[in-house]
């Protein structure tokens, strides 16, 4: 299997331990992304895992729901809730992280976005479910373990500066900052030609934060050091994920 899907089957199964310790009316909470509830949360992944699916599968309609609004809403929010809702996820989760690992790495896959080879679809499968899994932690104020496995998520957004300012109809700045990361375990993830007045550094958790959009970048947790004026400017709308341009959170409003 495809070191990526091993990946994403592990984000998703300790997801899946936090959602299991879940009281019955613990699914009707508003998390703090857009309000949320833990049921709208599960049903959005659900619902994306299931057009991935179709995209690789069944490319043509999967068109229909790229390009459809209202069948893209309809499936990104399937009207199933609480246990019924974890089983299905889980089981249809277990499915594609099987599917994703048996394929080509360098197979193009259509998504919402630009198209991308099947390893960095994969790591966007896992960049989705760790950064919504966030919403549910923040929410139940859990502790959460990361693990060195965040480096796919790094390393796709790293390989999205230029999207970021794409995706909002502006030219990327240049030169592309140089990033230089303190991995969980210790270990440092270096990106890019080292510059003393343009980079990014500090923590590899931290820094997903920031490009999931999870995180505000002036966040009292948020300890990056942001230096130059593309790696701000990146560092202020950074956006990793395919879809309409979207605004980071106000400062504090994740983190108090």
């Amino acid at each position: 299997m495809m070191q990526q899907a091993e990946d994403l089957l592990e984000e998703g199964a300790e997801l899946k331990k936090l959602l299991d310790t879940l009281a019955p009316e613990d699914w009707q909470r508003h998390t703090p992304f857009k309000n949320w509830t833990i049921n709208n949360v599960v049903q959005h992944l659900h619902g994306a895992d299931k057009a991935a699916m179709m995209s690789l599968t069944v490319r043509d309609s999967y068109l229909i729901v790229k390009y459809n609004l209202n069948v893209q809403r309809r499936m990104l929010s399937p009207g199933i809730e609480g246990e019924e809702l974890l089983e299905s996820w889980w089981s249809y989760f277990n499915d594609m992280c099987q599917h994703l690992g048996d394929l080509d790495p360098k197979r193009r896959v259509t998504w919402f976005g630009p198209d991308m080879g099947a390893m960095m679809f994969t790591t966007a499968r896992q960049m989705e479910t760790w950064a919504h899994g966030q919403d549910i932690y923040d929410l139940l104020k859990q502790p959460r373990v990361n693990t060195d496995r965040m480096k796919n998520i790094v390393v796709i957004g790293v390989r999205t500066y230029g999207w970021t300012f794409v995706n909002r109809g502006l030219e990327p700045p240049a030169p592309v900052p140089y990033v230089k990361l303190d991995a969980p375990s210790g270990d440092v993830w270096e990106f890019g030609e080292p510059q003393t007045d343009n980079y990014v550094a500090g923590s590899a958790v931290e820094f997903c934060h920031v490009v999931t959009q999870g995180r505000n970048i002036n966040d009292k947790d948020i300890h990056l050091d942001v230096v130059g004026e593309p790696a701000t400017q990146w560092m202020e709308i950074a956006q990793c994920f395919a879809g309409r341009p979207e605004t980071p959170p106000a400062a504090g409003v994740r983190t108090g």
